[in-house]
């Protein structure tokens, strides 16, 4: 029963996880939007390491970590982020609130697992007033505004060739559409301007994986791993629209079609470059477990031409990540709160993003409980974050977040041979 339930509930929410816009951020403006965190709740309140995987546990971001599943597990996450933005005149509240990934994953033989699933890539969402005066004195109100996002489909394979080390491998498939708009009007000008345009985005990239975790004294292990998520080839299908409208009615006055086929820009390439993660950890299994990851990732080979921001770079970009978990006692005849698994971490963010030459950074630290649901392996997870990006130097936006997620983790016994008395 509950397997029909979760897949039942898998198509019918994925049409919702597609239409969702799933940010506030002023700087979703740049590049492909916001990277959502493409972890599971557990994995994510460890500060996003991806290096630790379990037998009941889906791993998104870590592919080699299949090969420890030993039931089939359903997972979905939704997300709520409160968001305080303010520049150096003024101050806004927003919040958001987002269906996060969903997941199947099971065993397909000993030290072997398969899954596939759905979640966010990017996002894009703003609204945006920059208001200047003129070489006349007049003032001039431009407004931005974004929509949009990029969806991925994902299947992954992890298995255990020799003992202690994890090989695997995801495939992503990643799919959306990108709009962006800027309308300006003139103080005393009849008339306003606007600016469309419009990317639908598709393309491929993998992500592999190596795990070795061998035990130390019969009791501890430690945990190393390395990813390599390689470049994504990104293919940009664009449109453009300019025209004017009246101030008073906001009826469109003259609005063209812009040959983009002229300037080469029609079809562009989005190339995301190779990101490279390494990780160490240790730990005592069912009790608890540190560790930290690096990534790194030449952001400087990054262009959207099509957009072709002059106040913008890209250099290359990093994450520290730390994180861990611990367990009072997990047999199930120890007291409810001993066999919940409290976890806390903490990240630091180089996104590589520039902007008036000032480096858009992001910090968070993340806490969390998974909780037990009923005598079975199933649980709930629980997560916190509290963190800050940006900056308010240079005309810039900062940005003060807390956001709190719910994974719901569910397993099931596949393939099981019925009995007939």
């Amino acid at each position: 029963m509950i397997k029909k339930i979760l897949i039942a509930f898998f198509c019918v929410t994925a049409h919702g996880l597609f239409a969702q816009n799933g940010t506030i951020s002023p700087y979703s403006y740049f590049g492909i939007g916001d990277h959502r965190d493409n972890g599971s709740v557990d994995n994510q309140m460890m500060g996003g390491i991806s290096m630790y995987g379990d037998s009941i546990h889906i791993n998104l971001t870590n592919p080699a970590a299949y090969s420890k599943l030993r039931l089939t597990a359903y997972t979905a996450g939704l997300s709520h982020k409160e968001y305080r933005l303010k520049d150096w005149t003024e101050e806004q509240n927003v919040s958001k609130t987002n269906l996060d990934y969903l997941s199947i994953g099971f065993p397909i033989a000993k030290n072997a697992g398969f899954g596939f699933g759905i979640m966010p890539y990017s996002s894009v969402g703003y609204n945006l007033n920059a208001i200047s005066v003129n070489g006349q004195g007049s003032e001039v109100t431009n407004v931005y505004t974004g929509s949009g996002g990029l969806n991925r489909l994902y299947a992954s394979i992890g298995f255990e060739p020799i003992k202690y080390l994890s090989l695997g491998v995801t495939a992503n498939f990643n799919f959306g559409t990108l709009e962006y708009e800027r309308v300006q009007s003139v103080e005393g000008v009849q008339f306003g301007t606007l600016d469309n345009r419009e990317s639908k985005v598709n393309g491929y990239d993998f992500k592999y994986a190596l795990n070795y975790t061998p035990i130390i004294k019969d009791k501890y292990t430690l945990y190393t791993s390395v990813l390599v998520n390689t470049q994504g080839n990104l293919v940009s299908k664009n449109n453009q629209r300019l025209g004017s409208f009246s101030l008073d009615t906001g009826a469109n006055v003259e609005v063209v079609d812009v040959n983009l086929d002229a300037s080469n820009l029609r079809n562009t390439e989005l190339k995301i470059p190779t990101r490279t993660t390494v990780g160490l950890g240790f730990g005592e299994n069912k009790k608890w477990f540190l560790g930290g990851e690096y990534s790194f990732q030449k952001m400087s080979d990054f262009d959207n031409t099509f957009l072709g921001l002059e106040n913008v770079t890209y250099n290359d970009a990093s994450t520290y990540a730390f994180g861990g978990y611990w367990i009072p006692d997990y047999r199930p005849l120890s007291s409810y709160f001993k066999r919940v698994t409290y976890r806390a971490g903490l990240r630091y963010d180089v996104s590589g993003l520039t902007v008036n030459n000032k480096e858009i950074n992001n910090f968070g630290i993340t806490f969390g409980l998974g909780l037990p649901l009923g005598g079975d392996f199933s649980n709930l997870n629980l997560g916190f974050e509290l963190g800050r990006r940006g900056t308010t130097d240079a005309n810039l936006i900062e940005e003060s977040y807390f956001k709190v997620n719910i994974g719901l983790s569910l397993n099931d016994r596949w393939f099981r041979q019925r009995k007939i008395n």
